[in-house]
């Protein structure tokens, strides 16, 4: 686990201390507090994380071309770091405990100072231990002056929950025994723990039974409402800072147009419902009816019946309760819509300069995950780049679980899916379905060690977890 590879904090460049040191600068950092709260949860009460400012607002909205000048106290009991999930920091600002950075002690502080290079919807959560599944999140959103003026601007973070400790989650998902056959990839269990087939052609898409699903940490029992105004423009920005859980974005009645995915813009596609995987962001442009009515916005989770989300009120229409689960289970999330978006700024058109091949591999059993069939420790080496070159990761699942691959301080470009090339949407985090290869390509200007790894909790915390650096 991350939070255990103390081998790494010797390797920190001589002098380094506790703290990410500010460059000089006028403005008073804005401050973030690590501060536990309370929330209720299926009619319980339960203790989580958050971050924010002493105000109260969650997370941070800022500006592009601003310096991202920023204090996190840690105000909880154990230490932490919060990584600035897409952005393109400074390597040493990257918030990875001992890879990019040294751990916040309780009652420390850490400073950030780095220019904004863009804007977009992006999100913040602690990279140390299992401390992300405990809400250990916030937005992050950057405006460009791209913004409709018009437009109301709602975000909905997503999240899956569980009265089960972290830890003993794991525990529990290492516990579990399947019956592997040999030369067989990886054979699931059901979320009840019931072995499966041994001979598998579905994917298994749920390793946790989780007690809820929030929106704004809120359930369908109490979701939230906000209020629009009718004939009103909305953009919602979406952001699933879920541990676990994909979903399908339903707009019900409304019909969107996706602008933007992981904070970057697409050309606009419209539709009613919109796949997201771990870490990823959408950004959909709503037009609300000039009549007065309650428009549900919900996420299904992927291949099930229970949902989650939040209320949009036009005027003084009727609210009215929805179910938290749905008719019948939805589908597994597919690529069909990741084949059809298409960057509004595409990377150059060049030459590759370097290519690595990289196996997404493990196994049910004993919960094993691992990139080109090596658990990550502190012998593995990084993958290496040169600054300056076109780098393409030709990502193959080789499991019968899904992995959403998210890459720290670069965006790249879906260049390839199965084969096929074509110039797609600039992303920081993909989805790699089972048995498929999806081949992203990037521009080494970002020098540094980053993470790379699976965006599922445990998955990366079992070992699907790789390092870049750069020569």
């Amino acid at each position: 686990m991350l939070s255990r590879r103390g081998f790494l904090a010797g390797t920190i460049a001589v002098g380094a201390a506790t703290r990410v040191r500010a460059q000089t600068g006028d403005a008073a950092p804005t401050v973030l507090r690590l501060e536990r709260r309370d929330i209720e949860v299926n009619g319980k009460s339960a203790s989580v994380f958050c971050i924010r400012q002493p105000d109260g607002t969650f997370g941070i909205a800022t500006d592009a071309g601003k310096p991202f000048r920023v204090r996190v106290e840690n105000h909880i009991e154990e230490p932490s770091l919060i990584h600035w999930h897409g952005l393109t920091p400074p390597w040493r600002q990257d918030g990875v405990p001992e890879t990019s950075g040294l751990m916040i002690p309780p009652g420390g502080s850490a400073d950030y100072d780095f220019p904004l290079r863009r804007g977009g919807a992006y999100w913040m959560h602690s990279h140390y231990g299992l401390q992300e599944q405990l809400l250990l999140s916030a937005p992050l959103i950057i405006r460009d002056g791209s913004e409709n003026p018009s437009q109301q601007e709602v975000v909905v973070m997503l999240a899956d929950f569980s009265f089960t400790p972290p830890d003993q989650i794991l525990a529990q998902l290492q516990s579990r025994q399947t019956h592997d056959m040999p030369g067989m990839d990886m054979h699931g269990m059901d979320m009840h723990g019931t072995a499966m087939s041994a001979i598998k052609s579905e994917p298994d898409l749920n390793d946790v039974q989780y007690d809820a699903f929030l929106a704004n940490s809120r359930t369908l029992a109490d979701p939230e409402v906000i209020n629009v105004d009718p004939g009103g423009r909305v953009r919602l920005r979406i952001i699933n800072a879920s541990s676990m859980s994909a979903y399908h974005i339903d707009l019900g009645q409304l019909e969107g147009d996706l602008i933007a995915v992981d904070g970057i813009p697409v050309q606009p596609v419209r539709g009613r419902t919109f796949p997201i995987t771990v870490a990823q962001r959408l950004d959909i442009a709503l037009t609300i009816p000039k009549i007065a009515a309650a428009y549900p916005v919900l996420a299904v989770l992927e291949g099930e019946r229970r949902q989650t989300g939040i209320m949009l009120l036009a005027g003084k229409g009727q609210v009215t309760r929805i179910s938290g689960l749905t008719e019948a289970a939805s589908p597994p999330l597919t690529l069909g819509l990741e084949r059809s978006l298409r960057a509004v700024e595409p990377l150059a058109d060049r030459k590759v300069d370097r290519t690595h091949v990289i196996n997404l591999t493990g196994t049910m059993q004993g919960y094993r995950w691992s990139i080109n069939n090596v658990a990550w420790t502190k012998d593995v080496p990084p993958l290496t780049v040169t600054e300056g070159e076109r780098v393409e990761l030709v990502l193959t699942n080789q499991t019968m679980m899904p992995h959403p691959m998210h890459l720290h301080g670069h965006a790249f470009q879906i260049v390839a899916i199965d084969g096929h090339r074509f110039a797609g949407a600039v992303r920081d985090t993909v989805l790699v379905p089972p048995k498929t290869t999806v081949t992203v390509a990037f521009d080494a200007d970002n020098p540094g060690w980053w993470a790379f790894h699976c965006h599922l909790l445990y998955h990366q915390h079992a070992g699907m977890f790789a390092t870049l650096r750069y020569d």
